[in-house]
């Protein structure tokens, strides 16, 4: 039997605790000749966690049905709510176009997305007709009028993506315990120092108490620190910071509202943006920033009377604030040696559209279909390459995706806003993106051509550049006929009279 550690736990590292377990118990199962791993984790409990309302990606109800984790069993345990997408407001002037949703693509949306689609080829030939996302997909009303992608009784199964907003301290405990409960080792540890082999690699770890585990693949999940890879491998770390210019935040949680909204709120300001993550038990809020611009005291200041602006109760906003350095970028290699980093640990991409989980899943699923590659023991370089590869360009989709929200903006209020939208330190493949686009061209070739519809589809980048408005002035007046609005209009609605009230799905009275 081989064996797997895994060093640090929150959501990271208990995610990867799962998924390895279920993957080496089920392959075991199809294939009785693939090997068994004892998997255990260290976590030391003097070491925090972040622990802040966190936002996932629909990836995260592919994560659980994957484990047979039921709804009701987790998300109670976790304050968890729904979420059917974010809103981004104030990233442009426009007056107009100063907020839009971004909606997670589902299969109802193939004929308003059309619809969508083709409203911005005329917007971008000139004809004045409507292209806000609000307007075209299902989510977005839902998210409108606080419903949750779960129908209602006796009402049609509409297929919908959605994703959830948690308590990430709540889902790592709630790992934890399942983890444990089916057969992973887990020992509350600190590391002191680690035993390497004369290639260098990872041979052991000893703890503070004396007692030294050995393994055969080690998973670093020790969060920014990194201390298996970055630290004792001395893997090289390229940052993002010529690019994505925040590298802190604040977050300040207050309570919950009384009618729970499904959707996640972005809000730019000063020099950077705010998210409001509704929970069942508080409402977390938080200030994405560049401390070039601003002092945490400032941001702290900002964020406070932010939240203030949009509750009745000022006191609501004393609770104390929890000051976070975030190392934005990643890991040359994602595995080294005989050691894989997951999580923080491996980078990362600031949270505007909450990929940190996504990361951390695509990480695992390739890390175990690697292991159980049969080809593994004899082709162990060449797989764990194209593994490394794999990620990184994952990482650098994903960035390009972000990168672009900052430099499409038009605010003009403050330097940090202009600043990013005249940083032209941007990959060529999102240049080349940002080109057709102002020539008034179709991405979609583009998108296609880069490989960027791996991470992000084109109906996303549309709602992204078409959102903010980033069209030349109308030239000519909307000559479609005003009934196909208002065609779609009710066929979202009467779509959207179908699903059940967010508070309702979550067993909450009003």
């Amino acid at each position: 039997m081989k064996k797997l550690l895994i060093l640090g736990g929150g959501t990271a590292g208990w995610m990867a605790a799962n998924m390895l377990n279920h993957y080496f118990t089920e392959s075991k199962v199809i294939n009785p000749n693939q090997k068994s791993w004892q998997i255990t984790l260290v976590e030391s409990p003097q070491i925090g966690i972040i622990g802040v309302g966190e936002g996932s990606t629909p990836q995260l109800k592919k994560f659980f049905d994957l484990l047979g984790i039921q709804e009701s069993e987790w998300m109670p345990a976790c304050h968890a709510t729904y979420k059917n997408g974010i809103s981004f407001l104030q990233w442009s002037e426009h007056q107009a176009t100063n907020r839009y949703f971004h909606p997670f693509p589902s299969p109802f949306d193939r004929q308003t997305a059309s619809a969508f689609l083709y409203h911005c080829q005329m917007r971008s030939r000139g004809m004045d007709v409507p292209v806000n996302p609000d307007d075209f997909f299902l989510s977005a009303k839902l998210a409108q009028l606080n419903r949750s992608p779960k129908p209602l009784l006796g009402k049609p199964q509409i297929p919908l993506n959605y994703a959830y907003h948690f308590d990430s301290a709540k889902l790592g405990a709630f790992l934890c315990q399942r983890a444990v409960n089916r057969g992973v080792v887990h020992i509350n540890g600190k590391m002191e120092r680690a035993i390497q082999d004369k290639d260098k690699s990872m041979r052991a770890i000893k703890l503070a108490t004396g007692e030294t585990l050995d393994a055969d693949l080690f998973i670093d999940a020790t969060g920014f620190n990194s201390l298996l890879l970055q630290g004792v491998l001395e893997e090289p770390f390229d940052s993002f910071d010529s690019n994505l210019f925040n590298n802190k935040a604040v977050a300040i949680p207050s309570t919950s509202q009384k009618i729970i909204p499904s959707e996640t709120k972005a809000t730019a300001l000063s020099a950077g943006w705010a998210w409001q993550i509704p929970l069942t038990n508080r409402t977390g809020n938080g200030y994405v920033y560049s401390d070039q611009y601003l002092s945490p005291e400032q941001a702290e200041e900002e964020l406070r009377r932010h939240i203030n602006s949009n509750i009745a109760d000022e006191s609501e906003t004393r609770s104390e604030a929890k000051h976070l350095n975030m190392k934005v970028g990643q890991v040359q290699r994602h595995w080294h040696k005989n050691v894989v980093a997951v999580g923080l640990s491996q980078g990362f991409i600031e949270p505007l559209e909450a990929t940190a989980l996504h990361l951390v899943q695509e990480t695992i699923q390739k890390l175990a279909a690697s292991l159980t590659d049969p080809s593994f023991d004899s082709e162990q370089e060449r797989i764990k390459l194209r593994f490394n590869e794999a990620i990184k360009r994952r990482f650098n989709g994903i960035r390009d995706y972000i990168v672009c929200h900052y430099k499409m903006n038009t605010r003009t209020d403050s330097q940090y806003w202009v600043d990013n939208r005249e940083n032209n330190n941007i990959s060529t493949q999102l240049a080349d993106v940002i080109d057709t686009w102002r020539s008034k061209k179709d991405i979609a070739a583009v998108l296609e051509q880069h490989q960027m519809t791996h991470y992000y589809p084109v109906i996303s980048w549309y709602c992204l550049l078409a959102g903010y408005g980033s069209f030349a002035p109308a030239t000519s007046p909307n000559k479609l006929p005003s009934s196909n609005m208002k065609q779609l209009a009710h066929y979202i609605m009467q779509n959207a009279s179908h699903f059940a009230p967010h508070n309702e799905s979550l067993g909450i009275s009003t």
